[in-house]
C-alpha cells in the first residue's frame, strides 16, 4: 500500500503509542525488552498490523504475552489516540532485524575468506 503524508503519520503516532503504553502500563515480564518497530494501519483505520522486535528465543513468549494484553493495549491506547475508530491490533513479528543480523554475519564470514586467501598470496 502506498504511504501518503496523512498515512504515514498515522502508523508513527500509533508505533509511538502502543510503545508508550507497552512500556509504561504493561507489566507482563514476556514484554520486557521488546521493541514496537512499525505500524501499518488500514485506510478506514479500522484494524493495523504492529510489528514487534524482541530476541529470536523469545517470539512464542512475546506473542503470547501480546496476545494477552491486546485488549487492555488497545483501550489505553484509544484514549490517548483520539481517533473516532480505535484500530483493532493485529502483532506480527518484525523479522528484518533477523535478516540484517544473518547479512552481516555472510558479510564477516566473506570477509575472514578473503583476508585468509589475501595473506596466502
Amino acid at each position: 500500500m502506498k504511504q501518503t503524508p496523512a498515512s504515514r503519520k498515522a502508523n508513527e503516532t500509533l508505533r509511538d503509542k502502543i510503545a508508550s503504553v507497552v512500556l509504561f502500563h504493561i507489566s507482563d515480564p514476556r514484554l520486557q525488552m521488546v521493541t514496537i518497530t512499525a505500524c501499518e494501519v488500514s485506510k478506514d483505520r479500522s484494524v493495523a498490523d504492529v510489528y514487534v522486535s524482541a530476541d529470536k528465543e523469545r517470539y512464542e513468549e512475546v506473542m503470547q504475552g501480546l496476545e494477552a494484553a491486546k485488549g487492555r493495549i488497545r483501550s489505553l491506547v484509544g484514549k490517548e489516540l483520539g481517533w473516532r475508530v480505535t484500530p483493532e491490533l493485529r502483532f506480527r513479528i518484525d523479522k528484518s532485524v533477523d535478516t540484517a543480523e544473518h547479512i552481516a554475519a555472510v558479510l564477516e564470514s566473506e570477509q575472514k575468506w578473503f583476508d585468509s586467501i589475501s595473506q596466502e598470496q
